[in-house]
C-alpha cells in the first residue's frame, strides 16, 4: 500500500446517491410546534430534526391528508 496517492488523474463521476440527499429548507414554525418536537427529542434520544422529518416521512408513506375547514365567504 502506498502512503500517498494521485486522485488528479481520477475521472469524476455522477453521485449515484444524489436523489436522496437532504435539501435544506426554511420555515417558521410557532414556538409550541418545535417545543414539542424538542421534548419528543430528549425522551427518545433522536435530534428534533430528524423527529420532524420522521413524522413528515410517516405522513407521506401513509398518504395522510390534512383536514381544513375554512370558513363560508357567504
Amino acid at each position: 500500500m502506498q502512503k500517498e496517492y494521485d486522485l488528479s488523474k481520477m475521472k469524476s463521476r455522477p453521485n449515484p446517491y444524489a436523489k436522496r440527499l437532504k435539501k435544506q429548507v426554511t420555515l417558521r414554525m410557532e414556538e409550541d410546534i418545535v417545543e414539542y418536537f424538542k421534548d419528543m427529542s430528549e425522551e427518545t434520544g433522536i435530534p428534533y430534526q430528524s423527529m420532524i422529518t420522521l413524522y413528515l416521512r410517516d405522513c407521506v408513506s401513509s398518504n395522510r391528508k390534512l383536514k381544513i375547514n375554512w370558513a363560508s365567504s357567504l
